[in-house]
């Protein structure tokens, strides 16, 4: 198994033989997150560094890793400084990044290094993206059921989606996993919320939140950057492929795509969490400045149930936007 801190072209990995699993969902997904934060604070990092990072960091040790692939360029950071920790301790690192500018000669040179590294072809990349083209196809699917045919709930296409940066580990029990849950929800019939709701930024760390929206009447349909863990859009080229995963790059990419959705999805307000101690909460200045749709900003820190007074904020912005379209 390699680990990796976020999504990177997961079929060169899977060409090489290995497993990717994504060191995100490993920590967010344990039995009890907040020991592993407390793991690292304990190591020497420090209250304000972010959350995740002392998550991946503690899932790496506890998972015995012994490879990981660090993204040192469009995600965090702080991924850096965690790389040189975690080689101090015997872990290989290898580094990946993608260019912010998305230079595409820039983004193949450094697919072609971590090919290279991990002694794979790219005929063997090739066919390994073709092996997952039917993966896909289900995600794009799910989607659909989503905010079309409204036969899915926002947690249940945030926790599939999410979960495409790596597949679970194991590409044949996600995809029949996949197929299962597409066959159950198209024999539903549909939500009938008030308000659709998207969601942006990266996962929420705490838990309770889609289920707290659909109590109020409303439901997420637009799941920003985990529909982008999917690889929503088809291309013929798996350099393309990447180069339109919107998360690594510059804003403006986001932005289209986020206005698209609004638009095709009939959003009614947007939900944009930062994660504390993250360089990417000043993005939300460019947010609200260039979307036409009302926006609330949520802070989450550490792992645990949502706190009393976001839930509030929450159950207020629903409010609102009822009285608006009222």
């Amino acid at each position: 198994m390699i680990g990796i801190t976020a999504t990177i072209p997961v079929e060169i990995v899977i060409a090489s033989g290995h497993k990717a699993v994504d060191l995100n969902n490993l920590f967010i997904t344990a039995s009890n997150p907040e020991e592993l934060v407390m793991r690292a604070e304990r190591d020497g990092f420090a209250h304000n560094i972010c959350a995740w990072i002392k998550g991946i960091y503690s899932a790496t040790l506890q998972g015995g890793f012994k490879r990981i692939i660090a993204v040192t360029g469009g995600d965090c950071s702080n991924t850096v400084a965690l790389s040189e920790v975690l080689a101090a301790k015997g872990i290989e690192v290898i580094p990946f990044a993608f260019p912010l500018d998305g230079n595409r000669k820039e983004l193949q040179i450094q697919m072609d290094h971590l090919r290279r590294t991990l002694g794979t072809s790219w005929e063997a990349i090739r066919e390994a993206r073709q092996r997952l083209h039917g993966i896909r196809a289900g995600l794009r699917r799910l989607d659909e059921l989503t905010y079309l045919e409204n036969c899915v709930s926002g947690l249940e296409n945030h926790q599939f989606l999410v979960s495409s940066s790596d597949f679970g580990g194991d590409t044949e029990t996600f995809q029949r996993e996949l197929e299962g849950f597409i066959r159950r929800a198209e024999g539903r019939g549909p939500f009938r919320e008030e308000i659709r709701l998207g969601y942006l930024g990266v996962p929420p760390i705490f838990s309770g939140f889609y289920e707290l929206i659909e109590s109020l009447d409303a439901r997420v349909v637009y799941n920003e950057v985990q529909r982008q863990f999917s690889m929503p859009d088809r291309k013929t080229d798996i350099v393309d492929q990447y180069l339109t995963y919107t998360y690594p790059y510059a804003v403006e990419g986001r932005l289209s795509d986020i206005r698209k959705a609004s638009r095709e999805r009939n959003l009614d307000g947007l939900i944009h969490y930062t994660q504390t101690f993250c360089y990417r909460q000043i993005y939300d200045i460019l947010l609200r400045k260039n979307l036409p749709i009302p926006i609330l900003t949520l802070e989450g820190d550490r792992p645990g149930p949502l706190d009393s007074r976001t839930s509030l904020r929450i159950e207020t912005f629903i409010q609102m936007l009822k009285d608006r379209k009222a």
